[in-house]
């Protein structure tokens, strides 16, 4: 396989887009080449192979590991945009092992969370905080609002090993069936980082959420997740890209 030597993109750019292609195909799932199989490979300098795993290893794709070298890291999570989702459910999905430490569980007045959900601000809401986990490796810091009097019965659910769109269904006998949610980039308080095991320097994302069902808020949600374990994905349908006909101009 080569390279275009006449393409204004460093050859190590071409190298990193190749390798991803490569990676998102599946093709390396058991055995990464070595540096020198990929200097052959592609007819490039070490220096230019080493560029491309540097930026590989930066985004979380790859990590090198002692006694194996360049390996895939399988510890990212995907989530596609536009859909209600669980995140426990996309971590099972994965084939990792969910699991949830909870750090708080109980009745909360907080009136800037019952303006979200349309409510009075005295009005009781149930609160859950979790550190949540893939394998027994943090990748989220989550809490969660619903008003008492509908999910009052999930104050004595064990949420270590369940989800709890699960319990408020089970329990309470409704869940979100739609809503929105707004993420930005952010970078982490060093409580956070900690709490996270996260580098100082790395970006996570923030989260926000309004559930609702039957067009009715009952949920609030704020996420802090690791940006270098969890990436959403957008897939565009044919018919719509916005219209590129010419206008005129007076």
């Amino acid at each position: 396989m080569t390279l275009d030597r006449d393409s204004p993109m460093p050859l190590w750019a071409q190298l990193h887009s190749a390798l991803e292609t490569r990676l998102d195909a599946g093709e390396f799932d058991d055995r990464f080449p070595t540096d020198a199989e990929l200097v052959g490979e592609y007819e490039v300098s070490r220096h230019t192979v080493r560029e491309a795993i540097r930026h590989l290893n930066e985004a979380g794709i790859l990590r090198r590991e002692r006694g194996r070298g360049t390996v895939v890291n399988r510890s990212q999570f995907e989530q596609p945009l536009g859909a209600l989702y669980s995140l426990f459910r996309s971590i099972e999905a994965s084939g990792a092992t969910p699991r949830s430490h909870v750090v708080d569980l109980r009745e909360d007045i907080d009136p800037v969370v019952a303006e979200q959900l349309g409510l009075d601000s005295a009005t009781p809401l149930f609160f859950l905080e979790r550190i949540r986990c893939a394998d027994e490796e943090p990748l989220a810091l989550d809490r969660v609002w619903l008003p008492m009097d509908i999910a009052g019965k999930l104050l004595s659910s064990n949420f270590e090993n369940t989800a709890l769109y699960y319990e408020l269904e089970k329990k309470c006998g409704t869940r979100p069936d739609a809503g929105w949610e707004r993420i930005a980039p952010i970078l982490p308080t060093p409580e956070e980082r900690k709490t996270l095991k996260m580098r100082r320097g790395e970006a996570a994302m923030s989260l926000e959420r309004l559930g609702t069902a039957n067009g009715t808020p009952i949920e609030w949600r704020t996420t802090l997740i690791r940006g270098d374990r969890y990436r959403f994905v957008s897939h565009f349908s044919k018919g719509t890209a916005p219209s590129m006909a010419a206008t005129t101009r007076s």
